[in-house]
């Protein structure tokens, strides 16, 4: 079951760094502005009576099982559970497998104190974070992009805790009130940042203090102060293979396997899912569910990779046209995808530059790329609440077309369709689907009474025909108000 050799982390535009866990979860982003992968070869295979028992397991306990391969060599087993335990207590975050109509069920990854999937990941980082932290005597500055619902969930999961501070970006007007407030409400340790742009320039931000290692020193002293919880993060990917293996243990097992449907954005769960069939989960097909941001789909199709500017869609936390998690998709599948940058500044010159194909063959075998159209969000929230009673949110929306559209009706194999967030979080969207307002979440409702506490990077960024692009006023704009704020 566990790998005879330890699992070093590479960055996959360097396959000469090879670094530990920790060195990886501290670090963020790894070296040459690549993101950190482990070797194929090496990826832990569960073996088919595990998973069967998986079935009697508690959330904490699976992920104990799917984890603990990447992370016994740095962590004992006994402090591992009670990680896990912690950051997976059934009564601050609740997993359950909703059976729909036939072989169709909605896996609701939206029990967490954000009422987003996004939990999941956030509070396994923020335990594995406080408690290397806590060893090593150490403090760290996060750097956080988000499109929506990440923002929240690591703002949430690292509030309070002793030796963080945490810098959240996200674009003006591009979020709902209720993603922002899960940033904004806090306060304390974090420090929500409304930027001007989409989310990839934001994460354009993020990456480039993730690798201004002189700021960091001139600023504050150390070199390595800042690291990411986004899903660049490799202690953001691992958790998100542990939810595909709790969803098949919440089925009926035919011995089929089963398809996943899974809403899209930056490839993080896409990613853990491939992970998880890499490790023996027995996944008939990835549904990789799109909004109208296809570049991924046309990939698939042309063989070609064009960047376009970001549309903006109902589901919003998945407005990205060039998702981070595609490094590491193509380096899985042995090809090699980068931008190219400024060698003296860093700034990026042209994105999505691929010199080494992937599988492609591999891959269409193991994933299909469906997009659904605006409109079609609302359709389906539409028929699903009429046929089922069910309120899906709008990415739960995209999963669930995607896989109507793949399956063409009646189907024998069981399909899970993942529902990343509670539908009481787009309460407009749902309300011009449905004509009523949906229930607001008790957790959300309390962030509706609080003060907000928001800073600004007000500089314009530059708009050419590719979209929005990071400029230099931004980024000493950023820089500055950071010192400023977190020096001490």
């Amino acid at each position: 079951m566990y790998p005879m050799q330890r699992i070093f982390y590479y960055s996959t535009n360097n396959y000469d760094e090879r670094v530990d866990f920790e060195t990886a979860l501290f670090n963020g982003i790894a070296s040459n502005y690549g993101l950190y992968m482990f070797h194929r070869e090496l990826i832990p295979v569960i073996d088919y009576e595990t998973i069967q028992r998986m079935r009697h397991m508690s959330y904490a306990e699976i992920a104990y099982y799917v984890l603990r391969p990447f992370l016994m060599w740095e962590i004992e087993d006994n402090v591992l559970r009670k990680l896990l335990e912690d950051a997976y207590d059934e009564d601050n975050i609740r997993t359950t497998v909703q059976h729909v109509t036939g072989k169709s069920y909605i896996m609701w990854l939206s029990g967490g104190p954000t009422n987003s999937f996004k939990d999941y990941a956030a509070r396994f980082y923020g335990k594995v974070l406080e408690f290397f932290l806590k060893k090593r005597k150490k403090r760290r500055i996060i750097i956080v992009a988000t499109s929506g619902d990440t923002g929240g969930a690591v703002a949430d999961a690292l509030y309070g805790l002793e030796n963080v501070d945490c810098v959240v970006f996200y674009p003006k007007d591009a979020i709902t009130e209720v993603q922002r407030r899960q940033i904004t409400t806090l306060k304390g340790n974090i420090y929500g940042f409304e930027v001007n742009g989409d989310f990839d320039l934001c994460q354009a931000l993020a990456k480039h203090l993730l690798y201004d290692k002189e700021f960091a020193e001139e600023a504050f002293g150390d070199r390595s102060i800042f690291t990411s919880a986004n899903s660049i993060s490799i202690a953001r990917l691992l958790p998100q293979t542990v939810y595909p293996f709790f969803g098949y243990s919440r089925i009926i097992d035919d011995g089929l396997g089963f398809i996943a449907s899974v809403p899209s954005g930056n490839f993080g769960n896409m990613m853990g899912t491939v992970i998880a069939k890499k490790m023996g989960l027995p996944v008939r097909k990835i549904i990789c569910a799109l909004n109208e941001n296809t570049e991924f789909l046309d990939f698939l199709m042309e063989g070609k990779y064009v960047i376009r500017p970001t549309k903006k869609s109902p589901s919003s936390a998945m407005n990205v046209s060039h998702p981070s998690n595609l490094a590491r998709l193509f380096d899985l599948y042995g090809g090699h995808i980068f931008d190219e940058r400024d060698p003296k500044t860093g700034e990026i010159k042209r994105q999505g530059i691929i010199d080494r194909m992937p599988d492609m063959e591999a891959l269409k075998r193991d994933i299909e790329a469906i997009s659904v159209s605006d409109e079609e969000h609302y359709s389906t929230i539409q028929e699903v609440y009429k046929n089922f009673g069910i309120i899906l949110d709008p990415h739960g929306a995209v999963g669930w077309r995607a896989l109507e559209k793949y399956l063409g009706g009646f189907h024998q194999i069981p399909a899970i369709v993942y529902e990343t967030a509670d539908p009481g979080k787009f309460p407009e969207e749902i309300k011009k689907a449905l004509g009523f307002e949906p229930e607001i979440p008790k957790e959300v409702k309390k962030k509706m009474e609080m003060d907000e506490r928001i800073f600004s990077i007000e500089n314009e960024p530059e708009r050419t025909p590719d979209g929005l692009r990071l400029t230099k006023d931004q980024i000493l704009e950023a820089k500055r108000k950071i010192r400023d704020l977190l020096k001490g």
